[in-house]
């Protein structure tokens, strides 16, 4: 079976910063599910398609051609549509915005489920977004869920953009995620919640280098074990 290391979380959390480090220490593949949405959204705004639109949205989730590419130093992640890098857009608050629309339909989240799971290659996957354990990848070998409070989470998301040169208002930040957290944990679809075997880990008093630690250390036990049955 192929090793799969999910990390759910809301926005804001750390998880995909986690994710990417994890994925590139481990040498494994990497899913940014939170992208696939924002590049559905992305794809759907460039072609004129209403956000509320399911059936469409879906046709255009079906057809996605996207792509993550992980280098080996540095940070950043490329992710790539269409054969064109799109960071940039995908990096912006309408981009988060419409992924939590999209990702509240059904009929876009079916579409994605297939495509999801064809990630899982070796030698292994780390997968990110805010439903791999409970519904992508119910057998994943490890399952973390990673919580931070509003208030932080804004907090690094607001420093974020001020490194990057762009202007933002905290409490606008705060209260857009606590608006994001409530869709995403009332939809009727695969809402945000953590597995029922998921660790829980919160990280808002905890640096990125020791969460990555923590989880390494936690995923290397569940190996060793599964190794030894």
């Amino acid at each position: 079976m192929i090793p799969v290391l999910t990390i759910d979380g809301p926005g804001g959390s750390g998880k995909g910063t986690v994710s990417k480090r994890l994925a590139r220490e481990l040498g494994w593949h990497l899913l940014d599910s939170g992208a696939l949405y924002r590049l559905v959204g992305l794809a759907a705004r460039n072609r004129g398609i209403d956000l509320a639109n399911d059936i469409q949205l879906a046709e255009v989730a079906e057809g996605l051609n996207a792509r993550f590419v992980v280098p080996d130093t540095g940070e950043l992640v490329q992710t790539w549509l269409d054969g064109e890098c799109v960071d940039e857009h995908l990096r912006s608050e309408t981009a988060g915005a419409d992924a939590s629309v999209v990702a509240a339909l059904p009929k876009v989240r079916t579409a994605l489920l297939a495509r999801q799971r064809a990630f899982a290659r070796p030698p292994g996957l780390v997968a990110d977004g805010r439903d791999m354990g409970t519904v992508v990848f119910p057998e994943a070998t490890l399952k973390v869920f990673l919580h931070a409070s509003a208030e932080e989470r804004a907090r690094r998301r607001y420093k974020q953009l001020m490194e990057q040169g762009l202007s933002a208002n905290l409490r606008a930040l705060q209260e857009e995620m606590e608006v994001r957290d409530r869709r995403d944990s009332e939809r009727a679809t695969a809402p945000l919640k953590p597995a029922a075997d998921a660790w829980i880990l919160d990280c808002t008093d905890i640096g990125i280098e020791t969460v990555v630690s923590m989880i390494r250390e936690r995923l290397q036990q569940v190996l060793r074990a599964a190794d030894m049955q």
